[in-house]
């Protein structure tokens, strides 16, 4: 039995990259989420302009409300506010956290990708007026297919982070079911995943269940 963790760490699901078929996908988000714990998803959708992410968005957006789990979406507080998303994950290279607070307001989920860097998570948490990110990302953890990571970041740097502040932290990059415990152990509050879902050999809802597997010994 493993020790529990507190405040226990949930799944963080990421589309893929590309989806050719939304109808297909819908169906498939809609039985994994009903196959494990999932805190959230994130619409991330590359290289397609923004009418073909707002039409993924009308059927992805609609399936998580029902199941009581945040949406965001990636890069874009606008796409974010037009789309009726929960909040909005920026990168580096993104809007910056300032302006996709301006825009989308107090109550919005705003995500960070602060790479391996604790003092670029302290900074985006510590915005002014509650201002500040809700959650902050570190990663790669580990190689990935996905793709190409800018750094990875050691499990320690999680540890440190949950050892100084109460703002949640997600982890991501080439997370698996067997690699998954010693990540829920440093105490991040939820694991991201993609290709660990969204590939898995027996489908979408297996995937989310091997994670279940793994995150209920640590409830």
């Amino acid at each position: 039995m493993n020790k529990p963790v507190d405040p226990p760490c949930r799944l963080y699901l990421i589309t893929p990259p590309a989806l050719s078929d939304i109808t297909s996908f819908g169906g498939d988000l809609n039985r994994a989420l009903d196959a494990g714990d999932v805190g959230a998803v994130q619409i991330r959708l590359k290289d397609i302009n923004a009418d073909a992410i707002q039409r993924a968005a009308e059927v992805i957006v609609p399936i998580c409300q029902s199941h009581d789990v945040a949406v965001l979406m990636n890069d874009s507080a606008q796409l974010a506010l037009d789309t009726g998303c929960d909040g909005v994950h920026v990168g580096e290279d993104d809007d910056s956290l300032e302006s996709a607070r301006n825009l989308l307001g107090r109550d919005a989920v705003i995500g960070v990708s602060c790479y391996n860097s604790l003092d670029r998570a302290m900074s985006a948490s510590d915005g002014k007026n509650g201002a500040g990110a809700d959650y902050v990302a570190f990663g790669a953890m580990y190689m990935t297919m996905t793709k190409i990571p800018k750094v990875t970041c050691p499990i320690d740097v999680i540890e440190s982070w949950t050892t100084a502040t109460t703002v949640p932290s997600v982890a991501i990059g080439g997370i698996t079911p067997d690699n998954a415990p010693p990540i829920i152990e440093a105490g991040a509050d939820f694991i991201a995943v993609i290709a660990s879902v969204w590939s898995h050999p027996d489908g979408p809802a297996a995937g989310v269940a091997a994670f279940e597997d793994v995150l209920k010994r640590y409830r």
